[in-house]
């Protein structure tokens, strides 16, 4: 062409773009001054989704300065690329700045920046968002926003939000969309609800790998391993080929479920039947799989045949060696394992912590006491425990010990220690199970246990929630044995379901017992 003008700039920008060579585009941008070609909205915009694909917030942050050189500022379309570019490059502060200045907003744009929120852990932002989009805007949201929001949702363990969110997608008219029907799907296993969500994912008209691979790995982290097994079978049935990620979620199955058998089938299976080679990931599946059985010595020696990485990876395995070892007595195992994680410096904190557990279990309080004087040296922390209720759309967070901040502590304290009472009626006694970390008398024992952060989220949602209702708990730290034997005799004392989400998995406490039949 003798004399390009922008809109074949333009045009050559967006085929890089879409042909998977984004930085040709930026390189193309830079050179169009030379040429004394000079950009247009569609132009910039252009070069921002650009910036946006290569996740390069400095060169997005140029072409934002041309933005504004050239006064497309407050251009709509060229302001709602310069939020997707922030969000998807974790720039939020940037994102919410181009937002909050924009002098008109559109569906796209609001999207564009609850997308920004949710996909980088800020959900109770995103949701917040979502309100006021709902409040101010006239024009319905589309799939993706919903689809973010029920995301958000998921993430925050925020039902009711969730619920109502639903209610939206099948007023717009969204339920049979794949993407959306997934994100429902995934908010209701990750907010305990299980049921719900396989009843939407029986609904989906398409069910394709992702939301097979998704539903494999909700049942699993509800404890449900044959029905895991089972939605892997009906996948393979449709000629839904595996991968690497559905193998994993499987495998993960079993060893949440206790099917050891069933899991080395499947991995001695993976390649030869649809050419996926096992990697890291799975055989730290079964490693954990093998150790929560209590075949310590075959984790063990599969852990030490597989060439590893001082990396995160390899701090997975280790980490799931040192838990089967501590809940198995196995000092010799967890040293090593603790020795490896802490000279890889991953994990360091929950390395110091198992070994100073174990030697509780073992009853060398010194020894213990001694690494913990070691934890505080080197400057090591334990991260402290916090759950979290939702009750009529409000957020209730509690901490371990922390009664101060502790909503009607005083009634949540007196019920706790009636129930305690109750369950010693029944043989329970607080701290047997070795989890409090210090040498003190039995009684300071069961105040300290009795303080941790599901059992006050608990009491408060006994005096909150009315009978009948299911309590729902998130927690951020895998639940302690005792608060374990405690929910289950609370939960056939009053009568009431429990549903604690904790960093691993879910536990359904009903009648006395709990789903995961004392074994996670």
């Amino acid at each position: 062409m003798l004399e390009p003008n922008t809109i074949s700039w333009t045009s050559l920008m967006g085929g890089y773009t879409a042909a998977k060579q984004p930085s040709m585009a930026v390189w193309l941008f830079a050179k169009m001054p030379k040429n004394t070609v000079f950009p247009n909205a569609f132009t910039l915009s252009t070069v921002v989704n650009a910036c946006s694909v290569l996740a390069d917030v400095k060169a997005g942050k140029l072409v934002h300065a041309f933005v504004e050189l050239y006064g497309y500022h407050t251009n709509l379309i060229v302001c709602a690329s310069l939020v997707d570019m922030y969000g998807k490059s974790n720039d939020l502060g940037s994102a919410r700045r181009v937002f909050d200045l924009m002098v008109e907003r559109n569906v796209v744009s609001w999207t564009s920046m609850i997308v920004g929120y949710a996909q980088n852990a800020q959900g109770y932002e995103a949701l917040e968002l979502f309100k006021e989009f709902s409040r101010l805007e006239d024009d319905p949201p589309n799939q993706y926003m919903l689809s973010c929001v029920v995301n958000a949702c998921a993430s925050l363990g925020r039902l009711v939000y969730g619920k109502v969110t639903h209610a939206s997608v099948v007023k717009r008219g969204h339920e049979s969309n794949e993407v959306v029907a997934t994100a429902l799907a995934d908010m209701y296993a990750k907010c305990g609800c299980f049921e719900s969500s396989l009843k939407v994912f029986k609904r989906m008209l398409n069910s394709c790998l992702i939301s097979y691979t998704s539903m494999i790995m909700s049942a699993a982290k509800h404890g449900l391993g044959e029905v895991s097994l089972e939605l892997f079978e009906e996948m393979i049935l449709k000629g839904i080929t595996p991968t690497d990620v559905t193998y994993l979620g499987i495998l993960y199955a079993c060893s949440h479920s206790g099917l050891v058998d069933r899991g080395l089938v499947l991995l001695n299976s993976m390649q030869a039947e649809h050419g996926v080679v096992p990697d890291v990931k799975h055989y730290t599946c079964v490693v954990d799989m093998l150790g929560r059985r209590g075949r310590l010595d075959e984790a063990y020696r599969l852990a030490k045949t597989i060439e590893l990485r001082h990396d995160s990876e390899g701090a997975l395995l280790w980490g799931a060696l040192l838990s089967a070892s501590k809940l198995h007595g196995r000092l010799d195992i967890a040293a090593e394992a603790s020795k490896w994680l802490i000279e890889a410096k991953q994990q360091v904190d929950t390395a110091y912590v198992s070994m100073s557990n174990i030697h509780v279990l073992t009853g060398n309080w010194d020894d213990s006491q001694s690494i913990r004087s070691e934890m505080k040296r080197v400057g090591v922390r334990k991260e402290p425990g916090c759950s979290w209720v939702e009750i009529k759309d409000s957020v209730y967070v509690f901490y371990a010990r922390d009664v101060s901040s502790c909503p009607r502590g005083t009634e949540v304290l007196k019920l706790l220690k009636d129930l305690e009472n109750r369950m010693k009626e029944q043989g329970y006694v607080g701290g047997s199970k070795g989890l409090v970390f210090v040498d003190v008398e039995d009684e300071s024992k069961e105040e300290i246990v009795n303080l941790h952060s599901e059992r006050l989220a608990l009491g408060f949602s006994l005096i909150s929630i009315p009978k009948g209702e299911t309590i729902r708990i998130m927690k951020n730290l895998r639940m302690c044995g005792d608060c374990h034997e405690a929910f289950k005799l609370i939960s056939s004392i009053v009568e009431r379901d429990f549903v604690v989400r904790d960093v691993n998995r879910f536990h359904h406490f009903k009648n006395g017992s709990c789903s995961c039949k004392d074994y996670w």
